[in-house]
């Protein structure tokens, strides 16, 4: 059995999608798993946005906090 890795977020967790398969949770995070390297360009797209958000468009730290649906420190820590 050949199986292509998806390489994208799992649309439900991995217990179910298990069972639809008939594998173990274990091999669906192996087959969904995304890359380091797209993990680091979602992160710094999500950290630029917060920059931008905050810095460009004018916004206090408090209202760019909630506009990504962070804590006020999150939203610091990641600008």
């Amino acid at each position: 059995m050949v199986i292509q890795t998806i390489r994208k977020k799992r649309p439900l967790p991995a217990r179910q999608l298990a069972e639809m398969y008939d594998v173990t949770p274990r091999t669906i995070m192996r087959w969904a798993a995304q890359t380091r390297a797209d993990w680091i360009d979602e992160q710094a797209a999500g950290r630029e946005a917060i920059r931008a958000y905050h810095d460009d468009d004018g916004h206090s730290w408090t209202q760019t906090a909630k506009h990504f649906h962070l804590s006020l420190s999150t939203v610091k820590e990641r600008a």
